[in-house]
C-alpha cells in the first residue's frame, strides 16, 4: 500500500519583519551586526494551531532529528492530522511512533481540548498575549516556555521574550557579555532596546548559535 500522500502546508511570514529590522538595527548595535548575515529568511508558521502545538510536544526532551523522525511517523497514522482524528488512534499505535506513554496522555489531552472547543482558538488573535499562556498550561505537557514559542512560532506576538529559553541566555551571554553567565535580569535589561520586537530579536540571537532557522 502507498503512503498517504499529505498536502503541501502553507507557510505565513510576519508583516512586520522589515519594520521591526530597521528598529532593532537603530536601537542595537548588536543586531546592527547580526541581521545582515542572515539575509531574507525570517520567521515562519505553518499556519495550524493544532500541529503547532502537538509538535512541540513530541519534540519534548529529545534532538530536533529525533523528533522529526517520530512526528513522521506518528503523522503517517492519519489522513491528515486533527484533533479528531488524533483521538481515533489506538494507544499501542501511537506508542510505536517512538513516543513514550506521557507524551501520547499529553497528545490525547491536547486533541481533547482542541475537539471541545475548551481553547478558544478562534479568539486568540484579539487576546493578549498573557491569557493565552494561561488558557495553554492548562493543557497537560504545556508549560509556560511552550505557550510562548507557541505565541512567536504561530501567532506571531512580535514582543515575546521567552527568558526560560536556554537559547536565548546562550545567545546573549555569547553577544552581549563575551561569554560570562548571564541573569534573567541581565537579559531583560539587553531587551529593553529590543521592544516592542523582542520576538525578532530572539529570533536573531537563535539564528546566531543555529543558522537554520526552526519552523513549528
Amino acid at each position: 500500500m502507498a503512503p498517504v500522500k499529505k498536502p503541501s502546508i502553507e507557510i505565513f511570514t510576519p508583516d512586520y519583519w522589515e519594520e521591526a529590522c530597521k528598529h532593532l538595527a537603530r536601537k542595537d548595535r548588536v543586531m546592527k551586526r547580526l541581521i545582515p548575515q542572515f539575509g531574507d529568511v525570517r520567521l515562519e508558521s505553518r499556519g495550524d494551531a493544532f500541529i503547532t502545538l502537538a509538535r512541540s510536544i513530541v519534540g519534548q526532551q529529545i534532538s530536533v532529528k529525533a523528533a522529526q523522525s517520530v512526528w513522521d511517523q506518528f503523522e503517517m497514522l492519519q489522513r491528515k492530522m486533527t484533533p479528531a482524528n488524533v483521538l481515533k488512534l489506538k494507544v499501542d499505535d501511537m506508542r510505536a511512533c517512538g513516543l513514550s506513554a506521557r507524551k501520547v496522555e499529553y497528545l490525547v489531552d491536547l486533541a481533547i481540548h482542541f475537539d471541545t472547543q475548551a481553547v478558544h482558538v478562534n479568539a486568540w488573535k484579539d487576546m493578549a498575549d498573557e491569557l493565552i499562556i494561561e488558557e495553554l498550561v492548562a493543557i497537560r505537557g504545556i508549560g509556560r516556555w511552550t505557550a510562548e514559542m507557541f505565541l512567536i512560532f504561530h501567532l506571531m506576538r512580535p514582543n515575546v521574550l521567552p527568558l526560560d529559553d536556554p537559547g536565548l541566555i546562550t545567545g546573549i551571554s555569547q553577544n552581549y557579555f563575551s561569554g560570562d553567565p548571564v541573569s534573567r535580569s541581565d537579559a531583560r535589561e539587553v531587551a529593553v532596546a529590543w521592544a516592542p520586537y523582542c520576538s525578532v530579536a530572539t529570533w536573531y540571537i537563535w539564528r546566531s548559535l543555529d543558522p537554520a532557522p526552526v519552523v513549528y
